[in-house]
């Protein structure tokens, strides 16, 4: 009887043991928040939207060992950046990478990276960004349903085209490009003479090759991830704009953590963007000595002044939608 209460003891406390294990691997595993992150373009080492999902993925882990997990989709997985916005605002998506003219669209403010060449560098936007003009910006957004942790770097955008390098505005004439989304893309590309088509990214490839378009206006980088230099002969060095990523989580995703998680998640955000552009950056000459390989016929621009008189008119139409704020706030900066 006395050996038989100790084998029962024994099987109960072994018992007791597997539960406790149990719960805490399952008290583990519901610690874990597991995020869904899109973006656009490959997932390609060089890629700066790629790069950017990892960098936060790296640094998410750590700032907060073993809480998050990042599944990624990429190359329009989940569908164009238009969708992805959407997929934020209803909780259906829980992170993405996502170019800021497109946010331009439910956030107007968000233009005003596309005004053409308002920056002269890289440290001048970053400056823009990561101050005043940003903070406003993605206050905005904020009641969009949408927050907002910082912006990644793609670098500037240049003009690729098949029909001839551009040295002067009177080189775009009838060129037809595709363009960003954007009333001021449009508008400025016009007043430069060509003729801008806006078109959704994942039909851009195959309208270069079929001959529908004539070209586009892309980010180094982007050009050689995306396989453009097999369809285009020109890359002209034009710095028309610079083309900043939003690293952006839905608002839903973002409350349901805690205030501890919340701050992990910014600080994991911030040192994410700050590898990336300066990555970016570095690898820019290398990336464009790979295109220059592939036989891609690459230009500098001599006078950028005589493309800034033609769409000069652009700050003064743009100024009431942007927001008087943050286009003053971005021009103080750039102006120091």
């Amino acid at each position: 009887m006395f050996k038989s209460r100790i084998s029962l003891i024994r099987k109960l406390a072994l018992v007791g043991g597997a539960l406790t294990v149990a719960t805490a691997i399952s008290g583990a595993a519901m610690a874990e928040t597991t995020w869904k992150i899109g973006w656009t373009t490959p997932d390609a080492p060089s890629d700066p939207y790629a790069m950017t999902a990892h960098y936060l993925a790296e640094e998410l882990e750590n700032a907060a060992p073993g809480k998050f997990k990042l599944q990624n989709f990429s190359n329009h997985q989940l569908g164009d950046e238009t969708e992805m916005l959407q997929g934020l605002q209803l909780g259906t998506l829980d992170a993405a990478v996502i170019t800021g003219t497109f946010i331009g669209n439910i956030v107007p403010s968000f233009q005003l990276n596309d005004l053409p060449f308002l920056y002269g560098s890289y440290e001048q936007a970053h400056k823009v960004l990561d101050g005043k003009a940003g903070d406003i910006m993605f206050k905005q957004l904020t009641d969009k349903g949408i927050v907002g942790l910082g912006f990644a770097q793609a670098g500037f955008r240049h003009v690729i085209n098949n029909i001839r390098p551009i040295n002067t505005p009177e080189d775009l004439k009838g060129i037809k490009l595709r363009v960003q989304p954007s009333d001021i893309f449009l508008d400025s590309f016009r007043a430069l003479g060509a003729n801008p088509v806006p078109m959704a990214w994942s039909e851009v490839f195959t309208a270069v090759q079929q001959g529908t378009i004539d070209g586009l206006e892309i980010p180094i980088p982007v050009i050689y991830s995306s396989k453009m230099t097999e369809v285009n002969k020109y890359l002209s060095l034009t710095n028309h704009t610079y083309n900043a990523l939003a690293v952006v989580v839905s608002k839903q995703s973002f409350n349901r953590l805690s205030s501890d998680e919340q701050q992990a998640v910014r600080n994991a955000a911030r040192a994410a963007i700050t590898r990336q552009r300066k990555t970016t950056s570095e690898n820019e000459a290398q990336i464009l000595q790979k295109i220059k390989d592939t036989g891609m016929q690459v230009n500098e621009v001599a006078d950028l002044s005589l493309f800034r008189d033609r769409v000069s008119t652009i700050y003064d139409k743009y100024r009431k939608t942007i927001g008087s704020e943050v286009m003053d706030a971005a021009l103080a900066q750039v102006k120091n």
